[in-house]
């Protein structure tokens, strides 16, 4: 694989809940387990603002978690069992969880 050398963010994307009440009285748990991941340069989490047309948001929540690279990532990854356990688990709406390369840093 090229680019292993990398910066490397692991993206979680939430799709609406459910319940958002349960949610985000959750999410902040899931956060926690996500900063003690080994190798974590930096973590960004946000909120999908709502259509303003009031039809549904293609999500609902980002969280993105950066490294120095892919192996890195990878090895995050292995020990992210609690955290994705958790992730399966409150996010009732979906997520999508994917490792990108970073291309441009602002």
């Amino acid at each position: 694989m090229t680019g292993q050398g990398k910066p490397t963010k692991i993206s979680f994307v939430y799709s609406s809940p459910t319940d958002p009440d349960e949610f985000e009285a959750a999410y902040p748990g899931q956060l926690a387990l996500a900063r003690k991941l080994p190798g974590l340069i930096r973590l960004q989490a946000s909120r999908v603002w709502p259509k303003e047309d009031g039809s549904p948001a293609p999500a609902y929540r980002l969280l993105d978690l950066y490294f120095t690279g892919y192996a890195a990532a990878s090895a995050a990854a292995a020990q992210a069992g609690d955290l994705v356990a958790a992730t399966l688990k409150h996010a009732t709406g979906g997520v999508v969880i994917a490792f990108a390369e970073v291309l441009e840093d602002a």
